[in-house]
């Protein structure tokens, strides 16, 4: 019990404000945890910051962004809010359909599950059944009415070859030409839709080697893999707000600052000249700077790469080296009106920019409000967010049927969405410098710039700067 003006216990409870005459009080044991400093607060920052704290690790995290999330994240505040982009999740994301739950978000509530089926306006294609991954497939494939006998064998045909191959092809292969032997129409109703909203990349640019893995992964790995999970609620009410709250709770430091440089702190030698041992680094902030024994760095690629240019040049010079992909969302409001599933296809063109409608009243309890996706949008980027709105607003009037005409509500431009997932392409390593590494959808691994991708290289980060 905490002790009174005279040494016996205050009958408030309250802290002593006077000298103890059983001497003075025992100052608090310093606190030897490892202290990891996350730099970033998207969705690698998070997973990095949350998987050091159950590992033990005294953690700091700093964002410069008012809010959590990163790219992922919902903009404004209570109803109104709106996510910056149309994000997908499938069963195959393990990591972060795991890393919801440890943050208190139960995904069968907060996600619609439903088998992966991309359903146009008009028409059906490929709808998986239940079972195991290749049977369920091959059912599917056999199964769509939209495409002849002939294109459902040979899109079977060259499944199985890439199968065969264990879903590997050379690096410097695109999608399209690695597709090129597949149907006209497999092509245009499957794999180009799958592309673009998988690697943000359009197949005549995008790596092949990364989309048989997306394919593998999310088709082949086992059942529910490749189902389609879709937001019910904002993303920040998905991961970033719960985590924020879960790291307080940890005794997180959760702070709302740009780190302007990194340096590395000299060690301590033996004594006798010999080598040193790691001294940490220090994050230096607007308003001071901070000493931490390990940094996961889960910025952007541009600011990492500004932030290790003295560093780690040659690491700083690749990871600033990306080509970008925009993402435009365009949502439009149109009060009784529904579309024909929470999720729609549409057929791209070069004046029907997007590939993908939702309805967010069937997915979010909001009724009347659709959000319209353009992945890979750079040439609607270039020709300007207004002649994006109104061909996309003109494409929702021909190809889907309204209660009341729809009407612009709002359009969102996400610039540097994701990095251009182009052949060949040579994405830095994780590792940095002892007690330095990188975590984010751009460090090297297996998937493009996906939410899985971020919250795989989180948790190996933290791992990293645990073990080190």
């Amino acid at each position: 019990m905490p002790c009174g003006p005279t040494g016996e216990a205050d009958e408030f409870g309250g802290a002593c404000q006077q000298p103890c005459r059983h001497g003075a009080h025992p100052e608090r044991p310093p606190d030897t945890r490892r202290h990891v400093a996350v730099v970033g607060g998207g969705w690698a920052g998070l997973s990095a910051a949350l998987e050091a704290a159950d590992l033990g690790a005294r953690v700091t995290l700093l964002e410069m962004a008012p809010r959590l999330g990163g790219r992922a994240r919902s903009l404004g505040d209570g109803p109104e809010a709106l996510d910056n982009g149309q994000h997908i999740l499938i069963g195959a994301y393990t990591r972060s359909l795991a890393l919801m739950r440890r943050v208190g978000v139960d995904p069968s509530q907060a996600l619609l599950r439903t088998r992966l089926r991309l359903r146009y306006p008009d028409h059906d294609t490929l709808t998986l059944p239940a079972g195991p991954a290749w049977l369920a497939f091959s059912r599917g494939v056999l199964a769509c009415s939209a495409w002849s006998w002939a294109d459902r064998l040979r899109f079977l045909m060259h499944s199985g070859r890439w199968m065969a191959a264990g879903f590997r092809c050379a690096p410097h292969l695109s999608v399209a030409t690695l597709c090129a032997g597949l149907p006209a129409a497999v092509r245009q109703d499957l794999i180009d839709p799958l592309c673009v909203a998988a690697l943000n990349t359009p197949a005549a640019q995008a790596s092949a080697q990364v989309f048989l893995r997306v394919l593998k992964d999310a088709l082949f790995s086992g059942p529910g893999s490749a189902d389609l999970l879709l937001p019910r609620a904002g993303l920040s009410a998905l991961l970033p707000e719960p985590a924020r709250q879960t790291l307080l709770s940890l005794g997180a430091d959760i702070r709302t600052l740009r780190v302007q440089a990194l340096s590395q702190e000299p060690g301590a030698t033996d004594g006798r000249g010999g080598a040193s041992q790691g001294g940490g680094w220090r994050l230096h902030t607007p308003t001071d700077s901070l000493h931490a024994d390990a940094v996961v760095l889960a910025t952007s690629s541009v600011e990492a790469a500004r932030l290790t240019q003295s560093l780690a040049p040659e690491w700083s010079a690749r990871t600033g080296a990306f080509d970008f992909q925009p993402i435009i969302t365009v949502y439009l409001e149109s009060p009784g009106s529904s579309l024909p599933a929470p999720m729609v296809a549409l057929r791209e063109s070069a004046e029907e920019p997007a590939q993908f409608a939702f309805d967010l009243g069937a997915l979010a309890d909001r009724p009347g409000l659709f959000s319209f996706v353009i992945s890979g949008a750079a040439p609607w980027v270039a020709r300007g967010l207004d002649d994006a709105a109104a061909a996309t607003l003109a494409q929702a009037q021909r190809v889907l049927t309204w209660h009341t005409p729809p009407r612009l509500h709002r359009v969102l431009s996400e610039k540097r969405a994701t990095f251009a997932c182009t052949p060949g392409l040579q994405r830095p390593p994780a590792a940095l410098l002892p007690g330095l590494v990188a975590a984010g959808d751009y460090v090297a691994g297996p998937y493009p710039a996906t939410l899985e991708g971020a919250v795989m290289s989180g948790l190996a980060a933290a791992h990293s700067v645990m073990r080190d």
